[in-house]
């Protein structure tokens, strides 16, 4: 791909700051949008220290038309992140969801419109696929509803069919969408208006359906991967991590690393234009599993996770991706290990444990503790050495 001029709407945040990160070192221009939303950025809407001196921050919203015409201005290529996060809270605040995740993609295409660009990427979610794919005894795929009140209080965490335990299985694109919150709902529509527009006027447009992502930076309250962030700062506080239901639920965590290529490769793929795609780490894990390894790299070993039985309506049960479309179509398949990335999480919230200690400046709290932080000094002895190598934190 020729150097080009690239615009990150909610460039400024978790994946946009790494993305710009990955495409400066493409030798791409590269031009963020965001509103520095003090639910993300803090209470003080200056430009972050994380980005990059390199990228030129355009500080508005994506539903202000007269902003997005700025940031257009002379652009090749949009990465379209911009977005409203979170399931449960998507459920009790309606319109703020609806407006930036809906109305900001009308805005924006409607611009698009009139000044077409050479490639559109919006981040999708794995959320509009609400509970995964599952198959019954006989091998045959089965899409299931999601779960009821009545079965999460009776303990009844698998899904079954006629009686029988349907068994979980990797969820490819083609899945019927199941929309199950407002926030599913806003991503499925986001989706697949830039592609509808994308198609219609002649604009190559991908969407990237981005399971788990975590990595230094992100928020705790962050829908991608907040349950790893919140596992990792018991353990750091010294705290046996609390997982909901029995542990056994499947997730897929990929790393921001990983992500970020993702979005670097479907700005160059020409297979990739008018098509939804899976981006994960191609490997699921339990969160009892999860618990039980970040304890052991952090040198807390003792600390399993406790099995507390509670449980977040409309949460599924399990969920993870089939990632041969973008093996096939993107070239794309993860290779951040990840012992390594959760390393660098834990690092990352080490420190802004230490930071919040002094002061909060609302991106990440303390998680209610000041445990102690002597719990990150065991780390680089008890993995690999080749972890040991590690470039310094990316702090967002």
């Amino acid at each position: 791909m020729t150097k080009k001029k690239i615009l990150i709407t909610g460039g400024a945040g978790f994946i946009g700051s790494h993305l710009a990160d990955a495409l400066l070192e493409r030798g791409h221009f590269v031009r963020a949008l965001d509103n520095l939303a003090p639910e993300v950025h803090g209470r003080e809407a200056a430009r972050p220290a994380h980005l990059d001196a390199r990228v030129e921050l355009i500080v508005g919203d994506v539903r202000d038309g007269a902003a997005v015409d700025r940031a257009l201005d002379g652009i090749d290529a949009v990465v379209h992140l911009a977005a409203a996060v979170g399931v449960g809270r998507s459920m009790y605040e309606v319109e703020r969801c609806t407006s930036i995740n809906n109305l900001g993609t009308a805005v924006l295409m409607d611009r698009l419109v009139r000044r077409p660009v050479e490639r559109l990427v919006v981040a999708s979610s794995m959320s509009v696929y609400g509970e995964g794919l599952y198959v019954d005894p006989t091998g045959a795929a089965r899409e299931v509803p999601g779960r009821t009140l009545e079965q999460l209080r009776r303990a009844e965490w698998d899904p079954r069919s006629n009686g029988q335990r349907l068994e979980p299985t990797a969820t490819p694109e083609t899945k019927t969408a199941r929309l199950d919150s407002v926030y599913a709902l806003s991503k499925y529509d986001q989706e697949r208006m830039c592609l509808v527009v994308g198609r219609a006027h002649g604009i190559p447009t991908v969407a990237l359906r981005l399971f788990n992502v975590f990595g230094p930076g992100q928020a705790r309250s962050s829908p991608y991967s907040g349950v790893l962030a919140d596992i990792a700062l018991q353990v750091i506080g010294g705290r046996a991590p609390l997982v909901h239901e029995d542990g056994e639920q499947r997730r897929d965590f990929v790393s921001v690393r990983d992500v970020a290529r993702a979005f670097c490769l479907a700005l160059e793929s020409e297979r990739a234009a008018g098509a939804a795609i899976n981006v994960g780490s191609g490997a699921w894990r339990t969160l009892a599993q999860v618990g039980r390894r970040v304890a052991k790299l952090v040198g807390r070993p003792h600390l399993s996770p406790a099995l507390s039985g509670t449980y977040r309506v409309g949460e599924p049960r399990h969920c993870y991706p089939d990632t041969r479309r973008a093996e096939s179509v993107l070239g794309y398949r993860a290779t951040v290990d990840f012992d390594v990335a959760l390393v660098e999480l834990a690092r990352w919230l080490g420190a802004r444990r230490r930071a919040a200690s002094a002061h909060d400046d609302g991106r990440l709290d303390a998680g209610g503790t000041r445990g102690s932080i002597a719990a990150l000094d065991h780390i680089q002895g008890s993995v690999p050495a080749a972890l040991s190598n590690l470039e310094g934190s990316h702090v967002q």
